[in-house]
């Protein structure tokens, strides 16, 4: 079963130092089985919408969790997060959400602020990309 120490990091001395919790490039090693996820609402299952990110982007990463789970993966497997906000003052409160739930070695992560979703109460989106080598 693989776990963090089945992934390289690289974070070369001459790329800045990342801005936070995450890698700036994984590789994986051969064998790996990959899954990659749509991206999660911050709705949950009775179609209810916390009103701040903070709430949302913790209904996202659960959702995450199950899907990982049912993959027979964790966030330990989790190789990429792209995470969408719609205010760049919700950096911060994704950000510390996000850095809960990633393992000990960091994914490489991007964040961007978009215009907007499907429906105007949400706030954050978040897809995920994990590896994991199935022995």
């Amino acid at each position: 079963m693989a776990g963090s120490t089945d992934k390289k990091p690289f974070n070369p001395p001459s790329v800045r130092t990342p801005f936070g919790q995450y890698n700036h490039g994984l590789s994986v090693p051969p064998g790996a089985s990959l899954l990659v996820t749509s991206g999660q609402l911050g709705i949950r299952p009775d179609d209810t919408i916390p009103p701040d990110v903070t709430g949302q982007a913790e209904v996202c990463f659960e959702a995450i969790a199950a899907i990982l789970k049912e993959a027979d993966m964790s966030f330990d497997d989790v190789i990429r997060i792209s995470g969408f906000v719609t205010r760049r003052e919700d950096f911060a409160d994704y950000m510390a959400v996000r850095d809960r739930y990633t393992g000990a070695l960091k994914p490489v992560s991007t964040l961007l602020v978009v215009g907007g979703f499907t429906r105007p109460e949400f706030l954050v989106e978040v897809e995920v990309t994990a590896a994991k080598v199935i022995s």
